[in-house]
């Protein structure tokens, strides 16, 4: 029998849940605040942040975005890391990708303390999700699995194709489905495999992520 997977719906229940962890902690005076780091004026990355930020406000969370010119440095956007990495107020820390040229991504990804990374980006928490003991769950994968669970879906012991291994979406998914005891094949996207693995799998996903260097 098919059924209907319908993530708006499912999100609408989930932030109901979210509002309520959220007034729960804020009951007992601890912060819960994103602070997002937007370094350009690229559009897609402007509307991401956007939402973010409207997403927080509906759960009663707090939310700020820090808007800086792509002319800033490397260094100026490591010392606002470690300004924000030390304020109280600042439970997490989100830099928006892609960042300019002149920045190394991995650097400033890596200067983000792991309690407060948010994307679930830092080493360390990547090394956290691979053993199955996440700190924070990466958005986009934690959603296909949360869509899955929700449904009904029995992961364990079955088998899945993950087309596309970036480190935001591809890769992660394949780790929390490995965790759920689900054997999974993690594909690139440009692979004449891809499709033939596809095929007779019940479950298939694909999570891409277009990198300024053309690689998914």
């Amino acid at each position: 029998m098919e059924i209907l997977l319908d993530g708006k719906l499912l999100a609408e229940k989930m932030d109901a849940e979210f509002a309520l962890r959220v007034e729960k902690i804020r009951k007992n005076g601890l912060p819960v605040k994103l602070t997002a780091i937007l370094v350009g004026n690229d559009p897609a990355s402007e509307t991401y942040v956007r939402m973010k930020g409207k997403r927080c406000n509906k759960l009663g969370m707090g939310s700020e975005t820090i808007n800086l010119p792509e002319e800033t440095t490397q260094q100026q956007l490591l010392e606002l890391i470690d300004k924000l990495n030390k304020d109280k107020e600042t439970t997490g820390i989100l830099t928006q990708l892609p960042l300019p040229k002149h920045i190394n991504e991995q650097t400033i990804l890596e200067a983000i303390d792991p309690s407060k990374d948010v994307d679930c980006f830092h080493p360390y928490n990547v090394g956290r999700l691979s053993i199955g003991s996440p700190v924070f769950l990466p958005a986009t994968p934690a959603g296909i699995i949360a869509l899955l669970e929700r449904y009904g879906a029995i992961l364990a012991g079955k088998r899945a194709v993950v087309i596309g291994r970036s480190n935001i979406v591809g890769k992660p998914v394949s780790m929390l489905l490995l965790s759920k005891k689900l054997h999974s094949h993690c594909l690139p996207l440009k692979n004449g495999r891809s499709s033939r693995c596809c095929k007779g799998r019940r479950y298939c996903g694909c999570g891409s992520w277009q990198g300024r260097d053309g690689q998914g």
